[in-house]
């Protein structure tokens, strides 16, 4: 991984630099420059993506906005480079009426890297009905199915399970429930299939295959573990997080005993990708915990990280190879933990580079030191904990003040809710927003 700062926005600014040219002054106004997020803007200046730091950039819209999505392991395969590339998507509405929120599992497909000719606007004329043409093959479709939902989807999160894909979704009105979404998947596959879907659907609604009411508040904290399938944990905003364990019967058994430990509301929980049994847990009351469900609800919480940030702690992610959590809150800052040194409280990386809170965090699948964060500063930053910056480097001065570890920042949305790497897509990330979806795949990662 290469430590160079890539920036995605850049500023059309007029430059006080000045070069010479065959003896003559010119005046370098209409050369953009790098924009850093804490930079303000000139009332003259805007911002402008730059095409050449991607390899593949889409955005796409879904009427009410999906805060909260998952992206669905499919059959297309692993390892995934060639383009044009599809991926499936479920998401949750947060319609401003409760009785109009809907489950939307989406596929978006003909995803094409971004063009490098875009980058040179000057083409020839004769040209230009052969680019139109090019252009519409190269445009990228979404294609969506919908189950009504019961008030706005706080969080959703999907898991295979015996040969179906299932999506679990938190409701505001304090219920989770347990949907089957392999029917919805094969109609966004298919036109014939999706048509008889949405006229069968109006007069019989889809039913969750499990409900659960047993929560004294709404909740965000949901999980489905990654070493036993159909095991799920939810945590809501009273304190108390439940497992689920599924049943001969097709549905679940809910622990009606609650983790105790936290003291205020669970805003998410991560079960350990490599530990049967084995999850963590971080709240409002600042503290991270981690739990063992073998051990009865009142004496499962194993280690416990007190006052782990300033504030509320909103997003947990356990990396997928290392024993490290990473975890950021509403006072802007991003730690690292270490688990074999969990007992001593006190973090072993700490970044703060996000000027609000943040909103969601997650490491890649497969390369241990990189992780990406979201906050409402309306920026993903990409993160390789590996980079160091040597004192030989020459750094701009602009630059100097960033962490050598950051990679990449990423902007053009608003409030930015949630983001995912793509697990079989190697590089390519989701991030949802009040403004949309983003699709993309940097040349940092």
């Amino acid at each position: 991984m290469s430590n160079e700062i890539e920036e995605q926005m850049e500023s059309s600014s007029e430059s006080e630099d000045e070069v010479m040219e065959e003896g003559e002054e010119v005046d370098d106004d209409d050369r953009p420059k790098t924009y850093l997020p804490d930079q303000p803007l000139k009332e003259d200046e805007h911002l402008v993506c730059d095409q050449s730091a991607y390899v593949m950039l889409h955005q796409a819209q879904t009427g009410a906005p999906c805060l909260s999505f998952d992206v669905i392991t499919d059959n297309l395969g692993s390892d995934r480079h060639e383009f044009p590339m599809t991926t499936y998507l479920v998401a949750g509405t947060q319609a401003s009426s409760a009785h109009l929120n809907n489950v939307l599992v989406i596929k978006m497909s003909n995803l094409h890297q971004t063009s490098k000719e875009a980058e040179n606007e000057e083409s020839d004329s004769d040209d230009d009905d052969d680019e139109e043409e090019e252009d519409d093959e190269k445009k990228p479709e979404m294609t969506f199915s919908f189950i009504k939902h019961q008030g706005c989807v706080n969080r959703i999160r999907a898991t295979n399970f015996k040969n179906s894909v299932l999506a679990a979704s938190w409701s505001e009105l304090g219920r989770v429930d347990i949907w089957n979404i392999t029917q919805q998947l094969q109609a966004v596959d298919d036109p014939t299939l999706l048509e008889r879907y949405n006229l069968e659907s109006v007069n019989n609604p889809v039913r969750p295959l499990y409900s659960f009411n047993g929560h004294q508040q709404e909740g965000f904290g949901i999980d489905w573990s990654p070493t036993e399938p159909g095991v799920l944990a939810t945590g809501d905003c009273r304190r108390d997080i439940h497992i689920w364990t599924p049943n001969e019967a097709g549905t679940w058994d809910v622990d009606q005993r609650p983790l105790v430990g936290h003291t205020a509301s669970v805003e998410d929980i991560q079960w350990s990708p490599n530990e049967r049994k084995v999850l963590a847990s971080c709240s409002v009351d600042k503290s991270i915990r981690i739990w063992d469900t073998r051990a009865a609800p009142n004496k499962a919480c194993m280690l416990t990280a007190e006052d782990a940030h300033q504030s509320d702690i909103n997003v947990i992610s356990w990396n997928n190879k290392e024993p490290f959590i990473a975890s950021g809150g509403d006072d802007g800052f991003l730690h690292i933990w270490d688990l074999r040194q969990f007992s001593n409280k006190t973090p072993v990386g700490t970044f703060k580079h996000h000027t609000a809170p943040v909103t969601s965090v997650e490491w890649h699948w497969t390369e241990p030191s990189v992780l990406a964060s979201a906050g409402e500063d309306h920026q993903v930053a990409l993160w390789d904990l590996a980079v160091e910056r040597d004192d030989d480097d020459l750094v701009d001065e602009e630059l100097k003040n960033l962490p050598p570890q950051l990679l990449f920042i990423h902007q053009g949305q608003s409030d930015i809710k949630e983001l995912h790497w793509h697990r079989q897509i190697p590089g390519v990330m989701i991030t949802t927003a009040h403004t949309g979806f983003n699709v993309f795949k940097t040349i940092s990662v």
